[in-house]
C-alpha cells in the first residue's frame, strides 16, 4: 500500500520560511498527482497546492500563491512544499495526499474528496 510521509513542519516566526516534504513508500510519487492540503483547529481541511504527474502543472489556493511553491524531486522520491513570508493564518497540520485516478488533473479549488491516501500531517505553527 502506498504510504505517505509528511515532513518538514516546526515553529516559524511571521515572515519566516519551511520546506515541507512529502515521501512514500513502496510506490514511486511520479505517476500520482500530489496534494497539499492543511487544516487548522476548528476548520475544515482545505486545499493549499497541488502538482500534477509531469509536474507540468501547479495549482494553488490564493491564500497562499507568490508565497509557497509546489515541486517534486523524482530522483528522491519526494515532493515539497516550500513555504515563504509564513502568516499566522497559515499555522495548521499539512497534510499530503494522493488522488483516486491516474487520471487526476489538478483543479483550481482542491477537494478533500478527490483525494484516496493521505499522510498523518506534518505541524506548522506561525508564532512571535
Amino acid at each position: 500500500q502506498l504510504q505517505l510521509v509528511e515532513s518538514g513542519g516546526g515553529l516559524v516566526q511571521p515572515g519566516g520560511s519551511l520546506r515541507l516534504s512529502c515521501a512514500a513508500s513502496r510506490y514511486t510519487l511520479e505517476y500520482y498527482a500530489i496534494g497539499w492540503f492543511r487544516q487548522a483547529p476548528g476548520k475544515e481541511r482545505e486545499g493549499v497546492s497541488c502538482i500534477s504527474r509531469s509536474a507540468g502543472t501547479t495549482k494553488y489556493a490564493d491564500s497562499v500563491k507568490g508565497r509557497f511553491t509546489i515541486s517534486r524531486d523524482n530522483a528522491k522520491n519526494t515532493v515539497y512544499l516550500q513555504m515563504n513570508n509564513l502568516k499566522p493564518e497559515d499555522a495548521a497540520v499539512y497534510y499530503c495526499a494522493v488522488p483516486f485516478w491516474y487520471g487526476y488533473t489538478c483543479s483550481n479549488h482542491l477537494q478533500t474528496t478527490d483525494f484516496i491516501r493521505w499522510g498523518r500531517g506534518t505541524q506548522v505553527t506561525v508564532s512571535s
